[in-house]
């Protein structure tokens, strides 16, 4: 079994090395992390440990990261604006009260910036961040659309529920928040053109999914991959690292069901 397990490893090592050659050698492609709650007492599948969260800043920190803003990235991608040396754009998704407690102090101690999507119902409420929280992170947070109450949103067939999902919980984050709210992450990952065709209606300029990939100028606007960051996924260093890395390499394998000893 071992054998057969080393065998896996160095053919997905050789194809890995050849990707990246093409990859640097053709279009700079863009990771996108994506996290949901930090912390050490919860244990679900959504939450990984702050100590694997620090871990992994100071990796992007000593290695030349240069965290970039959802605007930014969507700069580069449509207009070929510029970015930073080795850009990451890091995400966490539904706002949870622990993005405040534990995630934004690991931030800061790093230098790095992040952006989290926000179910607008859900602020306030128990183990969800309040306004007070938020207004204290802008100065390292910015924070985007994730819905009013993170349904399913491809199983929603009136357009009037659509709307109070996608504009209403648009609207009223842009009234608390006082700036253009540019783009959505989708509840589970789920959307279907429909969707799309109202968020551009709606003026979102993109819509993050939870595919995991990097983003690059060929890509669709409002299916960009991000990389899970997830309990879910057995998240050590080494499976960070190489999803950081070698993202498509890790999805081919996650749905091939390779499964590396790491």
């Amino acid at each position: 079994m071992w054998k057969q397990k080393k065998f896996y490893f160095i053919i997905f090592f050789l194809l890995a090395a050849v990707f990246s050659i093409n990859r640097f050698m053709s279009k700079r492609e863009i990771p996108v992390l994506n996290y949901h709650e930090i912390n050490n007492t919860n244990h679900t599948v959504l939450a990984l440990s702050t100590q694997e969260f620090t871990t992994q800043m100071k990796y992007l920190n000593d290695n030349g990261y240069t965290t970039i803003t959802p605007d930014q990235l969507f700069n580069y991608l449509q207009n070929g604006v510029p970015l930073p040396p080795n850009p990451v754009l890091i995400t966490f998704d539904d706002g949870y009260e622990d993005n405040y407690t534990n995630a934004y102090p690991i931030l800061k101690q790093y230098h790095l910036q992040a952006a989290i999507f926000l179910i607008s119902h859900y602020i306030g409420y128990n183990n969800y961040l309040s306004w007070q929280d938020i207004n204290k992170m802008r100065d390292t947070i910015t924070f985007e659309g994730h819905t009013f109450n993170h349904p399913y949103l491809n199983k929603i067939n009136n357009d009037n529920e659509l709307q109070k999902q996608l504009l209403d919980s648009k609207l009223d984050l842009e009234k608390h928040l006082g700036y253009h709210i540019d783009c959505l992450a989708y509840p589970y990952g789920a959307y279907n053109q429909h969707v799309i065709s109202l968020l551009k209606k709606d003026g979102y300029r993109a819509a993050f999914t939870v595919n995991l990939g990097d983003d690059a100028k060929r890509d669709d606007m409002y299916q960009l991959n991000r990389i899970p960051v997830f309990q879910a996924y057995s998240h050590t260093f080494i499976r960070f690292w190489l999803d950081l890395h070698f993202p498509y390499f890790m999805r081919v394998a996650a749905n091939t069901h390779l499964n590396f000893p790491i």
